[in-house]
This record gives C-alpha cells, sequence and structure tokens, in this order.
C-alpha cells in the first residue's frame, strides 16, 4: 500500500438489499445475506493499488444488513471546480482526463467497472492529481444486484445503460436481469465531465430525472453530439473556442454507439495526449515479498543530505501506509459508527415509529412508510486522527525508523522506551492492545520484511516475541517460505 501523505481516511455507509425470511436456497438451507456476500467480493478490492486510485481498506457489518467502508480520500474533488462556475483550461482538462483514463485502465484491467463515475467521485490530492473514489461500489454489489439502490448518477449513464433499465434487479426475471455494463459506458461518463468542465457548469440542471434520460437516448438521433450538447446548454460560443484536440477527446468519448468507442488502452496511446503522455511514468507494482527484481533502484539521495532533515516537525505517522494508520487508529479508540453518528450520517429512528397500520395473519404489513435509509448516502466522512497523534505524541522519529544493523535492543529508543521495555513482558493480548507497542512492532517488521531474504534470521529471532496481528499472515509467508 501507498504512505497515507497529503490523503485522508474517509468511511461511508450503505445497506445492502434483505432477503426475505422466508426463502430457502435449493439445497434447504437459509440464503446467505447480501451484506456477507459484498463483505467478500470487498477482499479483492484491498489488493488494488494505483496512484489514481482511492485505496480501499476496511469495510465493517452492522446490524440490518448495514455496510461501512473505509478508504482513501481527498478532500477536493472535480465538484469544487464545477461550482466555481468557470470553465477550466484545455491543458488542465487534458491532464485531468489522462489521469482518469489511467485509472479507468487499471481498473479494466483487473475486469472491473466504475459505473459511478462523476465529478464528485474524482478527488485531487493536493498537487492536483487525479484520484478515482468509490470505483469498487459496481463490483462489491454483484452490478448493482445486492442493493436496493441503482449504482450510478442519471446524468451521466451511458445511453446502453440507460436504455436496458437501471431498476432494482430483483423486479426483473431471471431472462430479464440488465447484462452488466462494460468499462465502455465509463468512457461515456467520462466525456460528459469533461463537457461540463470545458463550460464551467453542471448539464441537465434543468431537467428532471425522466426527462434527463430521455434526452440522453435521443442523442442517439443526431450526427454530432458534442455541438447538440453546446446548443442545448447555451454555450456554443465556448465550444468553438476551444482546442482541436479537446473538441476530438469529447467526440470520442461521447460517441453514441458503444461498439465504436475506442477502449481506454487505444486512447491513452492517441496524439491526443502526446505533449502530456511523458509527464507521467508508467506504474509498476511494487515488488513483492519474493520478487526478485532489485527493490532499491529508484531510490535516490539528494545531493545535499541535510535536506532530509530540515523540517523538524515531520508527520512520521503520514509516511504509514494507510492500512497500517487505519489499524492505529482502530487500537486508539477509533469507532466508524460514533463517527458516523456524529456526523448525522446514521440516525435512529424510536421503534414505536416503525410499527405498520395493518399486520395480516401470515406476516405480510402495510402502512410503513418507505425507509429512505436503504437508499445511497453519498457522504464520505474525514475519520480524525487527533485521538491517535495524541496518542503517539510522545514516540519520537528514530520509532519510525529503526535501526537494523545497530547491536542494539529489539525495541527502538525512545522517549516511552521504559513503558514499551515493559510492555514487552505483559501478556500477548494485552501487548496485541497496546498502540505505542505495535506501532513500534509493525514498523520494525515491516523494515524487515522489506530486506527479505537477507533478515530472514532476524524475522525469526522477533517473531519468537510476538508477529503483530497486521502482518501476521505476509510475515508467517516469509518464515514459510509460501508465496
Amino acid at each position: 500500500m501507498f504512505p497515507l501523505k497529503d490523503t485522508v481516511m474517509g468511511a461511508s455507509t450503505f445497506f445492502a438489499s434483505a432477503l426475505p425470511h422466508d426463502v430457502c436456497g435449493s439445497n434447504g438451507l437459509p440464503l446467505t445475506p447480501n451484506s456477507i456476500k459484498i463483505l467478500g467480493r470487498f477482499q479483492i478490492l484491498k489488493t488494488i493499488a494505483h496512484p489514481r486510485l482511492c485505496q480501499y481498506v476496511d469495510i465493517t457489518r452492522g446490524k440490518h444488513e448495514r455496510l461501512v467502508v473505509v478508504a482513501e480520500h481527498c478532500e477536493k474533488s472535480l465538484e469544487d471546480l464545477l461550482r466555481e462556475r468557470k470553465p477550466v483550461s484545455s491543458s488542465r482538462i487534458l491532464c485531468i482526463a489522462y489521469e482518469v483514463l489511467q485509472g479507468l485502465q487499471y481498473m479494466n484491467k483487473h475486469g472491473m467497472v466504475h459505473r459511478a463515475l462523476s465529478p464528485c467521485n474524482i478527488l485531487l490530492d493536493q498537487k492536483g492529481h487525479v484520484k478515482l473514489a468509490k470505483f469498487g461500489l459496481y463490483h462489491m454489489t454483484a452490478q448493482g444486484v445486492d442493493v436496493d439502490f441503482p449504482v450510478g448518477y442519471p446524468s451521466y449513464l451511458a445511453p446502453e445503460v440507460i436504455a436496458q433499465g437501471i431498476g432494482k434487479p430483483g423486479d426483473h426475471t431471471q431472462c430479464e436481469k440488465p447484462l452488466p455494463s462494460g468499462p465502455k459506458s465509463d468512457l461515456w461518463s467520462l466525456g460528459i465531465i469533461l463537457f461540463e468542465l470545458c463550460m464551467g457548469r453542471k448539464l441537465f440542471q434543468s431537467l428532471e430525472i425522466a426527462e434527463r434520460l430521455k434526452f440522453i437516448l435521443m442523442l442517439g438521433c443526431v450526427d454530432n453530439i458534442v455541438t447538440v450538447l453546446a446548443e442545448e446548454h447555451g454555450c456554443l460560443d465556448i465550444i468553438k473556442d476551444l482546442s482541436e484536440n479537446i473538441i476530438a477527446l469529447l467526440k470520442k468519448c461521447l460517441t453514441f454507439q458503444p461498439s465504436k468507442r475506442q477502449v481506454f488502452k487505444e486512447l491513452l496511446h492517441d496524439n491526443l495526449f502526446s505533449e502530456i503522455s511523458s509527464l507521467y511514468p508508467p506504474f509498476h507494482k511494487p515488488a513483492g515479498l519474493f520478487s526478485s527484481s532489485s527493490r532499491c533502484a529508484n531510490l535516490t539521495l539528494p545531493e545535499d543530505i541535510s535536506q532530509l532533515c530540515k523540517d523538524e516537525d515531520n508527520d512520521y505517522l503520514a509516511e504509514r501506509s494507510i492500512e497500517e494508520v487505519y489499524y492505529l487508529w482502530c487500537l486508539a479508540g477509533g469507532d466508524l459508527e460514533k463517527e458516523l453518528v456524529n456526523k448525522e450520517i446514521i440516525r435512529s429512528k424510536p421503534p414505536v415509529c416503525t410499527l405498520p397500520n395493518f399486520l395480516l395473519e401470515d406476516g405480510e404489513s402495510f402502512g410503513q412508510g418507505r425507509d429512505r435509509s436503504s437508499l445511497l448516502d453519498d457522504t464520505t466522512v474525514t475519520l480524525s486522527l487527533c485521538q491517535l497523534q495524541n496518542r503517539l505524541k510522545d514516540v519520537g522519529g528514530e520509532a519510525f525508523y529503526p535501526l537494523l544493523e545497530d547491536d542494539q535492543p529489539a525495541l527502538p529508543h525512545s522517549n516511552s522506551s521504559n513503558e514499551l521495555s515493559a510492555a514487552a513482558t505483559l501478556p500477548l493480548i494485552i501487548r496485541e492492545r497496546d498502540t505505542e507497542y505495535q506501532l513500534n512492532r509493525i514498523v520494525l517488521f515491516d523494515r524487515l520484511l522489506k530486506a527479505y531474504p537477507y533478515k530472514k534470521n532476524q524475522i525469526w529471532k522477533e517473531a519468537r516475541v510476538d508477529i503483530p496481528p497486521l502482518l501476521r499472515g505476509i510475515t508467517w509467508a516469509a518464515l514459510l517460505g509460501v508465496e
């Protein structure tokens, strides 16, 4: 996983669709709850890491099929650019398009489709680079089958998605279930987003949802979709002033027939991006535990060594992976449900208000108001690290960079070294819940595993003391030689 750096951790929640209590599978056993299925599919998302994708970290299952997803998050998005109501420059649009295509291509390489691409899900880090959020929602919900809400935003849905219907999959018979969306549907969504950036405002805001969907389908009857959209929204002058590259890009994305749209790989190598493609070096997956490739090939020291320690107020925690930070956040008392309750994302409803007006003998009820909590709440709550930072305020910087070649005790020295030495003698269950102790063990094992197999003997030595739960799987893989 990548370091946390200038990003934050965000939590979002949704409900899986509830199954009837009186229905069994073909084997006569109760059906597996949809929330369990989603939790299982989520595991593959944790392994997908790319600079253009927000890293998934964890998923928890609560009451009544509630699921809470934790992922990397950025405070700014393309939605903020549109709120400024100013057209974005052509060079900036090309960079945004190229970075989004990089993320979509990597998803497509892993057999995934975003389907929910929109300005609010295209985040921008502090350097202005793109990160795609919620790219795994369509995958983890089995193409929307396991939830009661449609995956995607009406204004950005591709015509082929609208044509086959976006209702609840459970409403279709087995032979009428809509086919899963393909990756080219994301290309249409990207085209609409880029068009909005060119105009500096959103499309279809004056139309009801049904009218928006009808208008998108009617675009199949016109020859030049870009011109028709510009005329409909009174921005023909803006479109005429755009560069040829931007017009060509919009036309390639907003091609009505999906069979005639280019795939991501072809578009990335198109001459449209010839001027900026050299600015983005190809992404190489980090070397694995048993990789024979050089792990220090790209590591270079600055000419002036003093540059390494010029900042005395380094945020050492931000240099750790988001998975480690989240694990320590939980140990320091972090509570996902409490965070969502504080932001009023989770609201309790008095039981007396949920009673039906009429109940039949067979259990069927009537008169209940529609529970809107089953619909998707697109809000992402930022998880505060203040509690964790206060807990680790006495931990010195040297604890984050232990020396492996020095004949020193296993536990690095710090302001709290005496407490750490005392913690090492405590029972294992207590050590595994101690935030400072786990931080030191995680950092130490992480350094040792990066030096595998050179440090295999030291890994054996430290494993006899204890193995941090977060790294237990990869540590045993190293000890047993299991790839």
